[in-house]
């Protein structure tokens, strides 16, 4: 390809954002259909834009998350409902029981760190850039250390997606 490569009247990257973000559904999905079984080490990480479209989370939850939140997917988990395109699931934050429903085009990143695998995504909505953020803090799990999310030199499989048009 060369520097002078057209824009694409195809927006190649939503359809790849969109595909990825299926992988997060499909996952999620078969975790629900196993009666909310998690096998073996596997637990998710899972970051979301708290004020993206669509997204549902408790007022104290959303004012001291203003911009984007990290959930953990482990032990203390309820109610994981999935559709085509979103999901919902019940978490304790301080011994509060809360409901989360959250649509998958809000997902900024999804991590299982018991085999290494991550996906990370840009922000569905305009200009929203990752702002720094507390963790969650929902209630401690036998492994709640926080993986980096980043392309590894270890050959670890994490996948960014990042397309970004040429000026």
């Amino acid at each position: 390809m060369s520097d002078n490569t057209p824009d694409s009247l195809i927006p190649y990257d939503e359809i790849v954002q969109e595909a990825l973000r299926a992988v997060v559904g499909r996952v999620l999905g078969e975790i629900q259909q196993n009666g909310s079984e998690l096998p073996g080490n596997h637990h998710f990480y899972i970051t979301f834009k708290t004020h993206a479209p669509g997204v549902s989370i408790p007022g104290h939850l959303r004012e001291r998350f203003p911009d984007e939140m990290t959930i953990v997917l482990q032990n203390k988990f309820w109610d994981l409902a999935v559709d085509e395109t979103r999901f919902s699931v019940g978490l304790s934050f301080n011994q509060m029981p809360s409901k989360l429903d959250i649509p998958y085009s809000a997902i900024t990143a999804f991590v299982d760190p018991a085999v290494d695998f991550g996906l990370q995504f840009q922000a569905s909505v305009a200009d929203m850039a990752p702002a720094p953020h507390e963790d969650a803090e929902n209630d401690p799990t036998e492994q709640s250390a926080r993986p980096t999310v980043e392309e590894s030199e270890d050959g670890s499989n994490v996948v960014t997606v990042d397309f970004g048009k040429k000026k």
